[in-house]
């Protein structure tokens, strides 16, 4: 409870400790995964083969087999419970310093998935538009680098924006994303299966070391050099690491773990099964198929552009091959795209999460006035990548060498720290990477020390084959580190010098679950949720208007846990409760002073924030929950977002009572669960003359008004159940359009 006067006692803030998730099936999960995962089958192929030639499919197929391994550490990652994030995780096994290096090459990993992402998506819209300038016999043409730049910064900027006003993913739309990307690879598979038959087209050569195409650009700062003992070895590590860019995006496994359906290990098995099969047939296909297909000669212009080329060099007409190239740079704009979001909202994850982890600055994690995000972080991850994009060109290549460089060091260091765990944390596992062994008692992980000495191998061989990435990779992970280091060191300065002294202080109280015994609340309390400590009017409303012992007032925040790599993590209360949250709960308080009223103070972390706010009232015995408006989202689509929200709660679903309070001290009200609605004037009219109209055609028999809407809508649903539905939606949306008009005196929207 949070007394009227501070100076008695220190309010009471209680943590509850067991997040508020929402859960997705392990189908869901895995189309997440591959909308970042997939990705790469549009510039991977094409970036190996550019430096080792016609061997690389042999290289791509070695990588995506061996990614099945690699997903086998993330799940025993994912399987490890460590308590407070991926910062202080790797910090136990491998000690600060390595921690933020780690960190710092994620950061790299996610600043450059954007940019590959989103030029790679340029340079297939540029190529397709191309080709039909040709087909047209128009003698312009677009000149890829600058078109693919310019689209990806436009994309870059609209999630950027997206971002800031803080729209949610959807594991829906990355649903319906995968089966139109599916039905797409099933159509080139089989065609270009067909095509390889009917041409009699040869597999690439086998690869060995003659095979490979070794040099000045394939092999860095190691050309020149003579290893004769080692010669086979190395060239099969340099043509493993000009291929790792097939499996980037294998951390997003552990973005979604959290949010995966019970049974939950099964399950990410179950996802990482599903990935593995799709993504091995998918990219190594294509790269298989490209080669194979595609003349020597024409291959070399699409390399940045391997699927745009593929359906070119089908064997068919021409037409259908344009409307197919069509297809491919629709679905990969799309998937290209949502690999955009995806590093904005990884990064800010990434960095939201270092920063609870008091090792940057809370400054960075200040909300924003009016969406309420860390704004600050996003325009700083959004900066990057603008500024990465400017530098490549609109360049593929370029920024596959600079992007491989985090994504193997990434890789590694995780698959460092799960090995390092094993020793400091040991005992039963739910799951442990296979090829275990025990001498004399110890435990000896040969495939978790396989895995990593081959990551490791890897990533060093890459490190003097990748001259441009090498440098560039290591000064932005020196930048960065020294960012973390003084900021952290800053942090820790201002704790201690109790700069926080102007906020209120608090009591947290750990508890497993929000219930009205815990916070010392009565059932039919009223939930104001709060987010932004710009946009508290809300509670002012609700406080002028309750009387002291009346009913209880719940200030509830819902911490999101952001999808980032340390998705596998849980907070701790007081990562939940940070100098934000202070800030919040201090203003709050003194809202309630300033008229006399008490509140309670809880916090709460989850996964979705309707969701969060609706479990937690169903777990408090709530009557009421009063929102404020939405600077994301009209009044009518917020309270379609609660209700979808209401919906998926458990049966028996209770009843609750919704406002929505506007700026200008407009109140909306809805009731959230089945119950009778509120007819307007006209339409209680409508139903009674239609009841005394029937009532004289059917006398004697009596007839009530009940009866009359009862009928209606059951023949509304024997219209739809006919197979009339598209009839009876078309004349209620022209029925919803003619009451916009009449609202709108008369002008059409």
């Amino acid at each position: 409870m949070a007394p009227m006067n501070r100076a008695s006692s220190i309010p009471r803030v209680l943590v509850a400790t067991t997040a508020l998730l929402s859960f997705i099936s392990f189908w869901r999960a895995a189309a997440i995964v591959l909308n970042d995962l997939a990705s790469s089958a549009y510039y991977a192929g094409g970036e190996s083969e550019g430096y080792i030639g016609k061997a690389a499919p042999w290289f791509i197929l070695g990588i995506m087999l061996f990614s099945y391994a690699v997903r086998a550490v993330y799940v025993e990652s994912c399987s490890m419970f460590v308590r407070g994030g991926v910062y202080r995780a790797v910090k136990q096994a491998l000690g600060g310093t390595l921690a933020k290096f780690s960190v710092s090459a994620l950061m790299f990993d996610y600043v450059l998935t954007g940019p590959i992402s989103g030029v790679a998506a340029g340079q297939y819209l540029a190529g397709l538009v191309n080709e039909l300038f040709g087909y047209f016999h128009l003698h312009l043409h677009l000149a890829p680098g600058l078109s693919a730049a310019t689209f990806a910064i436009g994309v870059t900027l609209y999630f950027w924006w997206q971002n800031i006003k803080g729209i949610p993913e959807s594991s829906h739309k990355a649903m319906r994303i995968m089966q139109v990307t599916t039905v797409m690879v099933v159509i080139l598979i089989g065609w270009c299966g067909y095509t390889a038959w009917i041409r009699h087209a040869p597999l690439p050569p086998l690869p060995r070391p003659q095979n490979l195409k070794l040099g000045p650009n394939a092999m860095g700062w190691l050309y020149g050099f003579h290893f004769t003992h080692f010669a086979g070895l190395l060239a099969v590590l340099i043509g493993l690491g000009h291929s790792v860019l097939a499996m980037s995006g294998e951390e997003s496994l552990a973005q979604v773990y959290r949010e995966i359906e019970h049974p939950k290990l099964p399950n990410l098995r179950k996802t990482g099964l599903v990935i593995f099969i799709y993504s091995l047939v998918f990219t190594s296909l294509v790269s298989f198929f490209a080669v194979m297909i595609i003349p020597d000669a024409d291959r070399q212009n699409y390399l940045q552009n391997l699927i745009g080329g593929l359906a070119m060099n089908l064997q068919g007409p021409l037409p259908a091959r344009l409307i197919f190239h069509g297809f491919v740079v629709v679905v990969g704009t799309m998937i290209l795209a949502g690999a955009v979001n995806t590093a904005i909202v990884g990064s800010n994850g990434v960095l939201n999460r270092v920063s609870e982890d008091g090792v940057l600055a809370d400054w960075f994690r200040q909300p924003h006035r009016k969406f309420g995000t860390s704004y600050r972080i996003i325009n700083i991850i959004a900066g990057l990548q603008i500024l990465t994009i400017l530098i490549s060109r609109g360049n593929v290549s370029f920024l596959a060498n600079l992007y491989a460089f985090g994504v193997i060091w990434s890789f590694a260091m995780n698959s460092l720290s799960v090995l390092v765990l094993r020793y400091k944390q040991p005992g039963e596992r739910e799951y442990q990477v296979p090829l275990n062994f025990r001498i004399g008692g110890v435990e000896i992980p040969v495939g978790l020390g396989l895995i990593a000495l081959i990551l490791f191998a890897i990533a060093v061989v890459n490190l003097f084959t990748k001259p441009a990435a090498t440098v560039s990779g290591v000064v932005f992970s020196i930048l960065l580190f020294l960012v973390f280091t003084f900021s952290e060191r800053s942090a820790r300065r201002t704790a201690g010098a109790g700069n926080m002294q102007a906020m209120d202080q608090f009591n947290l109280e750990q508890e497993s679950e929000l219930t009205p015994a815990a916070l010392d609340v009565r059932p039919g309390n009223i939930l104001v949720p709060v987010s932004n400590i710009h946009k508290l009017y809300h509670l002012g409303n609700v406080l002028d208007r309750i009387k002291p012992g009346r009913r209880d007032v719940v200030v509830l925040h819902v911490r999101l846990l952001r999808r980032s790599a340390s998705g596998e993590y849980d907070l701790e209360a007081q990562q939940l409760f940070g100098s934000i949250e202070q800030q919040l709960f201090s203003q709050a308080l003194a809202i309630a002073e300033k008229r006399g009223k008490s509140i309670r103070l809880a916090v709460v972390a989850a996964n979705d924030l309707w969701e969060g706010i609706l479990r937690a009232a169903e777990s408090l015995e709530s009557s009421t929950i009063v929102f404020g408006h939405s600077a994301k989202w009209s009044s009518e689509e917020e309270a379609r977002h609660i209700g979808e929200a209401w919906e998926k709660l458990g049966d028996p679903k209770p009843q609750f009572n919704l406002e929505i309070h506007l700026p200008n001290g407009d109140k909306i009200y809805k009731v959230l669960g089945p119950h009778a609605p509120n007819l307007t004037t006209n339409e209680v009219n409508l139903l009674h003359r239609l009841w005394l109209h029937l009532s004289e055609v059917l006398a004697p028999e009596e007839l009530h008004h009940h009866d009359v809407v009862h009928f209606a809508l059951q023949e509304v649903q024997k219209e739809m159940d006919e197979g009339h539905e598209d009839e009876v939606v078309a004349r209620l949306r022209e029925h919803l359009e003619t009451n916009k008009r009449k609202r709108n005196g008369g002008k059409p929207n």
